[in-house]
């Protein structure tokens, strides 16, 4: 294409004449300049057209994100209807949700209270055996709360002589003093239990220990029926033998720690969770 263009321009220089050297060469680089404007025009447009195309697929790319945008925006409004008609139609269960949660929290909070008064009260039938046991030495009798129920220990020289389950006559002003706090608690229910040391013993009416513990207890309930008032049917007897011991057997001043007997105060459930029940 260059080359023709060339032989076109000498071709009419040919035509009309010959020319001067100053003219030929003024001409030459007139063509010349022509030439670099014409390849940078070109070198323009090719750009030109570049940038147009990859224009285009920028806004091509650039119209299919908006299209995306546009579809999940929808799909969220959408969402968000579905959203709010779910939240109103399970609005109610959700309400009665709340309700059961502050039932519990109000529940668990009637239970605290229920403890604590439970522990008050035991706590005040601590008081009251104390008090009417105060000129009992500590070391024959001992009285605590362990978990929910309250313990009565009586040793076993303040009850019985050796290897007996009579009750001597200093048991009975020991027994009768447990007796009046305990009949002031018409509520409460209790159990004696029989304890001994491991020695073995075995009489014509005693065969083991088992034996002598349950006949102890069963001597200290019959004391406080017959002799005190208190209630045959809150009362329970049970022998533990030898198998709770306080210590070790092997001294004798620990054999005497295991030997005794204990009133247990049996927490009253039914009457615990009375205190719960909602009040009219």
């Amino acid at each position: 294409m260059k080359n023709k263009f060339i032989y076109a321009m000498i071709a009419a220089v040919v035509l009309t004449g010959c020319v001067s050297k100053k003219k030929y060469k003024a001409e030459v680089a007139m063509y010349e300049k022509m030439k670099d404007s014409y390849e940078k025009t070109n070198l323009d447009l090719n750009i030109c057209l570049a940038d147009k195309d990859k224009n285009a697929t920028k806004i091509k790319t650039l119209e299919e994100e908006i299209a995306t945008l546009k579809a999940n925006s929808n799909a969220l409004l959408n969402q968000l209807s579905d959203l709010s008609v779910i939240s109103k139609s399970q609005s109610e269960s959700i309400k009665k949700s709340l309700e059961n949660i502050n039932s519990k929290d109000a529940y668990i909070k009637g239970l605290q209270v229920a403890m604590a008064r439970k522990d008050s009260l035991n706590m005040s039938l601590v008081l009251n055996l104390k008090g009417a046991l105060k000129d009992i030495n500590d070391q024959d009798v001992e009285i605590k709360v362990e978990g929910s129920a309250v313990f009565i220990s009586v040793s076993d020289k303040m009850l019985f002589n050796s290897g007996s389950y009579e009750i001597t006559p200093r048991a009975k002003e020991v027994l009768g003093k447990v007796a009046a706090v305990i009949k002031a608690q018409p509520d409460i229910q209790f159990m004696v239990e029989g304890h001994t040391d491991n020695k073995p013993i075995s009489t014509a009416v005693i065969k083991d220990n088992w034996d002598l513990s349950v006949l102890r207890s069963t001597a200290v309930v019959k004391v406080l029926q017959k002799s005190f008032g208190i209630e045959p049917s809150r009362m329970i007897a049970a022998g533990r033998g030898e198998y709770m011991p306080l210590a070790s057997n092997d001294t004798e001043a620990n054999r005497s720690l295991n030997r005794r007997t204990r009133i247990v105060i049996i927490p009253q459930l039914d009457q615990f969770f009375k205190l719960l029940e909602p009040k009219n």
